[in-house]
């Protein structure tokens, strides 16, 4: 059967998230996960449903794909589909043809799970990898920990300091209050926690926003940081543990995270948080 691409309407990104919440399950590579579409709806509703694409066969749908910024696109593929020859080779030519509407002429890039087949078919048409990510496993089977500061739930009261967190965590002036806002009222808002922890002064220190797959599946950390004024506190630990709890609430099997392997800081607040790494994993890319 033929491979169809698409752009779904807004309604049809619903279908394109239900289809990755299927897709999770705790022995899988990191991969796009759910929320990551919802936390693109900081950006709004209809400029979310322009950034997916998906590539159905016979009406089901077997990979879905997020643009991250007009260059770099972030997908992957149903799990009983990893080593389709007829899908791989479909992706390799929509990655490589700019008129297929998903990249651009050249310097683009591709994250996909690793075990793909589309990862041998782009090594031969030349695509190079791109600097090494570091994933994060933690299992929530068990309790989670007291995290050991004051934690809050983000509310309409605290989006200015959520906003003022990542700038700060993130060197970046994006980050508005109207992030959480939009977020908050697109249609995935049941999946999505947003937690602040505290100094003794009731001062915001870090972040954290994290995303439901649904009961026993893996949530997601998307994204933590910490105010630059209060880093090395343990801040960033405290906020994660608190995030992992929040998702054992909502039924989450474990929650998982991916950073860029030069982000020490980063690797070493997760693992002190109670995340193990994995091996590490690389972007495919095209330089020209």
């Amino acid at each position: 059967m033929t491979i169809v691409l698409g752009t779904p309407t807004v309604d049809g990104v619903r279908e394109a998230m239900a289809a990755l919440r299927e897709w999770q399950y705790d022995g899988a590579p990191m991969q796009l996960h759910a929320g990551d579409i919802g936390w693109n709806y900081r950006f709004g509703t209809a400029e979310t449903a322009a950034a997916v694409r998906t590539w159905s066969r016979n009406g089901r749908i077997l990979a879905v794909g997020m643009l991250d910024s007009p260059t770099v696109v972030r997908m992957t593929v149903a799990p009983d589909a990893f080593q389709d020859e007829g899908l791989a080779r479909r992706l390799v030519e929509d990655f490589s043809l700019p008129e297929r509407g998903v990249l651009p002429e050249g310097a683009v890039s591709i994250e996909a799970p690793l075990g793909l087949l589309v990862h041998d078919l782009l090594t031969e048409e030349g695509w190079g990898v791109d600097e090494p990510w570091t994933p994060l496993f933690r299992s929530l089977a068990e309790p989670v920990e007291d995290p050991g500061v004051r934690i809050r739930a983000i509310g309409r009261e605290q989006t200015q300091h959520f906003a003022d967190v990542l700038r700060s965590a993130f060197n970046s002036s994006r980050p508005t209050r109207d992030y959480w806002h939009a977020m908050s009222a697109g249609p995935f808002s049941a999946d999505v926690r947003c937690l602040s922890a505290c100094d003794d002064r009731g001062n915001v220190a870090a972040v954290v926003t994290v995303w439901s797959a649904g009961p026993g599946k893996p949530g997601l950390v998307e994204p933590m940081g910490v105010h630059e004024d209060f880093r090395g506190h343990g801040y960033g630990r405290a906020v994660t543990v608190a995030g992992a709890a929040a998702l054992r609430e909502m039924g989450s099997s474990s929650v998982r995270v991916c950073t860029p392997s030069s982000n020490a800081g980063g690797i070493a607040t997760y693992k002190a948080a109670g995340f193990e790494a994995r091996p590490e994993v690389r972007d495919r890319i095209r330089t020209a």
